[in-house]
């Protein structure tokens, strides 16, 4: 008698044996890819891949997210941190629980992490339309709420029969394992289809391995790289995300020190270098140090590796003043190996430093000696760290020095989160991170609300390491649920609220181009002039973190927050400590701009003046 060679399944089924044998390898080293399902249910899924969950004896750990944006990017978090070598899934109900997805897949598509989304949707067989919650577009049914995740990932589907997951899966893991290509990938899951049966082939359930080669650079690509180098004097490296991802933090500092070229970093690759190596010069741009800033200005050279080049680390190309200077990206990404005109080397980043180095120093390369310039410019900038961290406030503590505390106090091999807000632009000039990937920041799509969940996710990644949520009042507000998960799941995290009374970030921004400032501060609305401008909202981040079974602490002073910090540590359950600081004690200039827009036209002489210096900096551009 002739074996079967199919079993008969659902459709979510299907799925979760399927992404319960997926694998990947990288170094000879191979990994579980993905580690679980993180879901909220309703209509649309709790009958299809909520039974399938419930039902399917599976390796996969289910954990119960509190909102679905929130669990992304928790997911999200869990993928950087485990250097995208291992990722959960997100599933939702049709409708709004879907679309609440939307902001964090960008978030992921944006950062090149991957994560896997299924959404809900409606049914394919459409019997029982329009069913609760479905977006009906008279022009076109077949468009639904799903559709909107189609410009915010790399690759999207819908399964509109149970046959059709198999194509699909496989196109899936192709994006999501792909460290060029990777983000979020969504496979919208029609209710009725998800509950359908098929009589799939058993082979499709097999153990499944991902090779991710590194990619090595092409022979004619590596010659142009070692001309052009071997003809400049004054070259910066700018250490991207691409860096830690590919874990050639080693290999960036066999590089750098061969040669003795300085090391700046962008938000997504600060720590692949600590921070007082004598070629470490620090954060690049407009959230940048004055010692990185000043020698972009010189440079003849710029060597990008591994990052996508935002606004905040070209400021707004205005960066690079040399009039001789050139662009060199080590990228594995095509689409950003090309960006500023640059020459390209598309390659692994650990395997492009590596071959780049043995054909430099055959070369006899050695760029100008600048170490007393970079020596001095070190010292300069690590004293202006040193005041700023000891800064003091006639009226309570600047922001700045709860950094100096919080930076001197916690273990170094501690992770830090953070994303939107003014904590961003402080952390990345004056947080002195030791230990690679201690700083998790999120700045590719600078999203208010990952702060909280991205801790728990980085928790889940790295659970024998203290983690440490960095988030202002805005951002906390907006959202924190996953504070409960945290809660739910023993995951500890601390969360260090700093509370300004509101946007802060951009009501400086917002002054320093001419207005008077407007709508960003939490303030009760007055009653004689109309508007937002009464007393700051009382709020007590405390108890509410505490009504939700976490510890709190408070602390309005640097010794207030010692003690806060030392309590928090002895804590067995996720903690808040609220940190009053005083509005507009942040940092930033440092030779750096920022082009935001300033309006051409308007009733305020300063926003007229504003506008003109904007134009006089571009201008002066454009002339270069």
């Amino acid at each position: 008698m002739m074996r079967a060679t199919t079993i008969r399944l659902t459709m979510a089924q299907a799925l979760l044996r399927y992404l319960d044998q997926q694998y990947i390898r990288i170094d000879g080293q191979e990994t579980k890819f993905v580690r679980g399902v993180m879901g909220i249910f309703g209509h649309g899924n709790v009958t299809g891949i909520g039974e399938a969950l419930e039902r399917e004896n599976t390796e996969l750990m289910f954990i119960q997210g509190k909102n679905e944006q929130g669990m992304v990017h928790a997911a999200t978090a869990f993928a950087k941190q485990r250097n995208r070598r291992e990722i959960y899934a997100c599933t939702t109900s049709i409708g709004p629980g879907a679309l609440n997805m939307v902001t964090a897949a960008a978030t992921a598509t944006v950062n090149r992490i991957p994560v896997l989304l299924l959404p809900g949707d409606n049914f394919a067989s459409r019997h029982p339309d329009p069913v609760l919650q479905q977006l009906e577009v008279v022009s076109d049914y077949n468009i639904s709420a799903t559709d909107a995740f189609k410009s915010v990932s790399k690759y999207w589907d819908r399964i509109v029969r149970p046959e059709q997951l198999m194509t699909a899966l496989e196109q899936a893991m192709r994006i999501l394992t792909d460290p060029a290509e990777t983000g979020a990938v969504t496979l919208a899951l029609p209710q009725d289809v998800q509950a359908e049966a098929y009589d799939y082939p058993k082979s499709f359930f097999e153990r499944r391995v991902h090779v991710v080669d590194r990619r090595p650079p092409a022979k004619e690509a590596l010659i142009r790289a070692v001309e052009l180098i071997k003809g400049k004097q004054k070259p910066l490296i700018i250490a991207g995300g691409g860096v830690l991802y590919a874990s050639a933090e080693k290999d960036l500092i066999g590089f750098a020190e061969a040669f003795g070229i300085p090391v700046a970093e962008t938000q997504a690759g600060k720590s692949a270098l600590p921070w007082n190596h004598p070629l470490y010069v620090g954060a690049i741009g407009v959230t940048g140090s004055l010692a990185a800033n000043k020698l972009a200005k010189e440079a003849d050279l710029i060597i990008g590796i591994g990052t996508r080049y935002s606004d905040f680390t070209t400021a707004s190309k205005s960066a690079f003043a040399n009039q001789d200077v050139q662009i060199l990206n080590i990228n594995i990404n095509g689409f950003d190996a090309v960006k500023l005109n640059g020459h390209n080397l598309v390659c692994d980043a650990k395997e492009g430093l590596q071959v780049l180095t043995s054909a430099l120093k055959e070369a006899h390369y050695q760029a100008t000696d600048q170490k007393a310039r970079i020596q001095s410019l070190k010292e300069d900038w690590d004293r202006e760290v040193d005041r700023l961290y000891a800064a003091e406030h006639s009226e309570g503590l600047a922001q700045t020095n709860a950094l100096g505390v919080i930076n001197a106090w916690i273990d170094p091999t501690s992770i830090i989160i953070c994303a939107a807000g003014s904590l961003p632009g402080d952390l990345h000039r004056l947080w002195r991170a030791v230990h690679p990937k201690t700083y998790h920041m999120e700045y590719g799509f600078s999203c208010m609300g990952y702060e909280v969940s991205g801790a728990f996710g980085a928790a889940l990644a790295e659970p024998d390491k203290e983690v440490y949520a960095f988030v202002g009042d805005g951002s906390y507000l907006l959202l924190h649920s996953e504070l409960l998960t945290s809660l739910q799941e023993g995951q500890k995290i601390t969360i260090l609220l700093f509370n300004n009374h509101g946007y802060q970030c951009i009501h400086n921004l917002q002054r320093e181009q001419g207005s008077d400032g407007f709508g960003n501060e939490f303030r009760y609305r007055n009653p004689i002039d109309g508007k937002l401008s009464g007393d700051f909202i009382a709020l007590d981040f405390v108890k509410h973190a505490q009504s939700l079974g976490a510890a709190a602490y408070r602390a309005t002073t640097a010794e207030e927050l010692k003690s806060a910090l030392e309590l928090a540590r002895k804590e067995l359950i996720s903690t808040l400590i609220e940190i009053s600081v005083v509005p507009g004690t942040n940092t930033a200039g440092y030779e750096s701009w920022w082009n935001v827009g300033v309006p051409e036209v308007s009733t305020s002489n300063k926003v007229v003046k504003a506008h003109e210096r904007m134009k006089q900096t571009i201008d002066g551009l454009k002339s270069r």
